[in-house]
């Protein structure tokens, strides 16, 4: 009998939509016959830990972005490069001693740039070809590039036509080996009667996941609709109620599903794995982008320009006028993605 191929899955710890949008690769992996092993770090090594407690899970130290207190973001990412291409340097050496611990065959990895390796097949995994900058634009994109091209091909997270990253995904010269995979969501539509108003999921880095947490309590404990708050901290287990409001730690992915589905009106930050998991069960949305985290500011103005999801900055929080302006917003609606051949994917590790 031959002997499954057992594949890395490897999510960037940065915020817990990159580990999110690796659940449906897992599953499809598993339903195509190969073993997978995880390596992550922090909330989404938890994440994946609760998602998949069967699977062999390796702690694979993150890279550790901060976000600023008084800094500018731009100039802070500036200052963290250095810590950023020694971190990429030492997962690329500890990628080594796992493909021989642990018997790997092939590698995919969620936008980490080190997991690339000469003996084994390895597959970059993104939505960001065309990362956003206030400047040194031409030296980012030729950087990014260059790292993508130490792999065997590059997986996008978007379908070519319908083109849901906008210029994220749509550069003028894509990357050599590109792949559009189709929009990815680790949801499934179903029919359930409305339980909230209001469904807040908070996630991203630390302080700026707290500040949108406090202000996001502030408002909706003294309303009188029933709405539930989702904190993103998958290592707690913790529930409380203030009035009509529940706050929890986090959901798993199951529950998490039900209650989108559940609520009126999603609010939450526009991470692109959220975006696609809104357009899986065709929600409205009032978005919050984190601020100076270019990817979410201009995902949130590109959908508010096409009449789709209503957007503030965070430093501008209405509460009363989003939730008014909302409705004014179409929300998304079904796309026709065309289907994922997983077994052409795939068969990168097969042929090894």
């Amino acid at each position: 009998m031959q002997e499954k191929k057992r594949i890395l899955v490897a999510p960037l710890d940065w915020g817990i939509g990159h580990a999110t949008r690796c659940i449906p690769i897992i599953n499809s992996l598993l339903e195509h016959n190969f073993e997978v092993v995880i390596a992550a770090d922090k909330r989404p090594l938890h994440l994946l830990c609760g998602e998949f407690p069967k699977l062999e899970i390796i702690r694979l130290e993150g890279y550790d972005i901060t976000y600023p207190t008084i800094l500018p973001m731009s100039i802070s990412m500036m200052l963290q490069i250095p810590k950023i291409l020694m971190n990429i340097k030492k997962e690329n050496y500890s990628l080594k001693k796992i493909i021989k611990d642990y018997r790997i065959d092939g590698v995919i990895s969620d936008n980490r740039f080190g997991l690339y390796s000469n003996r084994i097949p390895c597959v970059f995994m993104t939505h960001q070809l065309n990362i956003q900058s206030p400047f040194l634009n031409t030296y980012i994109q030729k950087t990014n590039y260059r790292f993508i091209s130490k792999y065997n091909e590059c997986w996008i997270l978007d379908d070519q036509e319908i083109n849901l990253a906008g210029s994220l995904s749509s550069p003028t010269l894509l990357a050599k080996k590109s792949k559009y995979i189709g929009v990815q969501s680790r949801f499934k539509k179903k029919s359930r009667d409305v339980k909230y108003q209001f469904l807040a999921i908070v996630s991203g880095p630390e302080s700026q996941r707290k500040i949108l947490e406090n202000g996001l309590i502030k408002v909706l404990k003294k309303r009188n609709e029933k709405s539930l708050i989702v904190l993103g901290k998958p290592e707690v287990n913790e529930e409380r109620k203030i009035g009509n409001l529940t706050v929890k730690s986090h959901l798993n992915a199951e529950d998490l599903n039900n209650a989108i589905i559940e609520s009126e009106l999603i609010i939450c930050r526009p991470g692109y794995s959220t975006i696609m998991d809104l357009v899986k069960l065709e929600k409205n949305a009032f978005f919050i982008p984190t601020p100076g985290q270019t990817e979410q500011e201009y995902l949130a103005n590109y959908f508010f320009k096409k009449d789709v999801i209503y957007m503030q900055k965070q430093n501008e929080f209405n509460f009363e006028l989003g939730i008014k302006k909302c409705k004014e917003f179409s929300g998304f609606s079904e796309i026709n993605s065309s289907r994922t051949n997983w077994e052409e994917l795939f068969s990168l590790f097969q042929n090894k």
